[in-house]
């Protein structure tokens, strides 16, 4: 796996596609042309009104071409935008990527709204704000919202306003990332894992939880040298993190470790 950069200045689908490549998870060509003919096709459901078009693109979305959750809600597959692209089935965050680019080529804007554990779209047609699953298409209530940040955090989670701020596409990039990391990590597939938290260290170096996560996986990979030195990292930049004891003893338990099969 060679050396990648992520730009700073991010352009969709293309980044999220150069990535899943660089990554071997799709063929570039292959997606960029099933990009393409989406991007084409979609135009065909220009109508004059607003929300007429909107309604047109979801059904022509999930009735039409049958986008729709993958199964393996978790995979690498679902979280991989090129994928997603080609099988017509991913998860929150892809399906959102892919359903917001369409709708700006029918001169629409939807807007991603990172919720913990999920991605939703917000619409704003006549002055109505709208909330929408992307695994569906379907209008989400305040209370489906909160059932959901409550799936993820638990019963007791409040609903706070800043859950329902709109994000920059840096930050719905990182959020696939992360959804592909953590792929890779379930599927074993701890090069790319590897190289996914890399990615992510680009653009959030300061991110001391990122060189803890590489530190797992690197343990995983037999790289007990990087693993210690993200270890160390940690304990040395976030002294007061709840955590820190631990990833104490886990970073004695690895030198000790390395030391008898040195």
């Amino acid at each position: 796996m060679g050396k990648y950069t992520l730009q700073d200045n991010i352009a969709l689908p293309e980044l999220a596609l150069d990535v899943g490549a660089h990554l071997g998870f799709c063929n570039l060509n292959a997606v960029n042309w099933a990009w393409l003919e989406l991007a084409g096709a979609v135009l065909s459901h220009y109508l004059v009104d607003q929300q007429q078009r909107l309604t047109a693109l979801l059904n022509w979305f999930y009735q039409d071409l049958g986008f729709c959750a993958r199964e393996n809600y978790f995979s690498v597959e679902a979280a991989d935008l090129g994928t997603c692209l080609i099988s017509k089935q991913g998860n929150s965050t892809t399906l959102a990527t892919v359903l917001m680019l369409l709708a700006k080529q029918l001169d629409l804007t939807l807007e991603p709204v990172l919720l913990p554990g999920y991605t939703v779209l917000r619409s704003n047609l006549g002055g109505t704000v709208r909330y929408l699953d992307p695994l569906t298409g379907h209008e989400l209530s305040r209370h489906q919202l909160h059932v959901l940040v409550r799936g993820e955090l638990g019963n007791a989670a409040q609903f706070k306003s800043r859950y329902l701020k709109t994000v920059s596409v840096q930050k719905l990039v990182t959020r696939m990332l992360h959804e592909l990391k953590a792929g890779c990590i379930v599927s074993h597939q701890f090069e790319a894992a590897m190289e996914c938290c890399n990615l992510l260290l680009q653009w959030h170096s300061d991110d001391v939880h990122l060189n803890r996560e590489r530190a797992f996986i690197a343990e995983q990979l037999g790289c007990i040298k990087v693993a210690a030195a993200d270890l160390q990292h940690f304990i040395d930049n976030s002294p007061h993190d709840p955590v820190i004891e631990l990833v104490k003893m886990q970073l004695k338990e690895l030198t000790e470790h390395a030391e008898i099969y040195h």
